[in-house]
């Protein structure tokens, strides 16, 4: 009886690592790619007319920055400048005054740069179409070449090493019939 309970315990060792080799085998099997989307970006026309008009808008507010800023340090000088003659009122009224205009240069800032700015829904609005051109030729590219997993290099991944035959980046711009002449990084 003992025999035949060590049996079976042998008996289904050895079909969980014969299940786990073919696991492991399968997994070796697989094929990983990758992609450079800055690279890629890099690349298209279009990309860069919206780089310009993102750099423009972000210009001309970061002009206005500068003329509140401006207006802050003259207040605040020309209140150094003569704080002494001020009354107690005066200089508090001064004083609101300068306040108030640092809040609004820090309230437009964040309206225009902050997380939720302007700024960024323009670029996530102008940059959308381009990012789904990309995607749908990475998902024809690697169905094509038969890869199991595409990750973009130029992500939130971090790889140490890459082979440069697995940067199927090039394939995606051809795919999306943009012609490059040197290989991707």
């Amino acid at each position: 009886m003992k025999l035949n309970s060590f049996a079976y315990l042998l008996t289904a060792l050895a079909c969980a690592a014969l299940g786990v080799s073919a696991e492991l085998a399968q997994a070796q099997n697989q094929k990983i790619g990758f992609i450079d989307s800055e690279y890629i970006l890099s690349k298209m026309p279009e990309y860069t007319g919206i780089d310009q008009r993102l750099r423009q808008v972000s210009q001309e507010w970061q002009q206005e920055i500068d003329r509140m800023q401006s207006e802050i340090e003259r207040l605040k000088q020309e209140f150094q400048a003569r704080e002494i003659l001020y009354t107690s009122e005066q200089r508090q009224q001064k004083l609101t005054e300068i306040d108030n205009k640092i809040r609004d240069r820090e309230r437009f800032l964040q309206s225009k740069f902050g997380p939720d700015g302007d700024y960024f829904k323009q670029q996530q609005q102008l940059l959308e179409p381009i990012q789904l051109r990309i995607v749908e030729a990475t998902d024809k590219v690697a169905a094509r070449d038969g890869f199991d997993f595409v990750f973009d290099r130029a992500g939130d991944f971090l790889f140490l090493y890459t082979r440069p035959q697995w940067n199927i980046s090039n394939e995606v711009l051809l795919e999306m019939g943009i012609q490059v002449d040197q290989p991707a990084r």
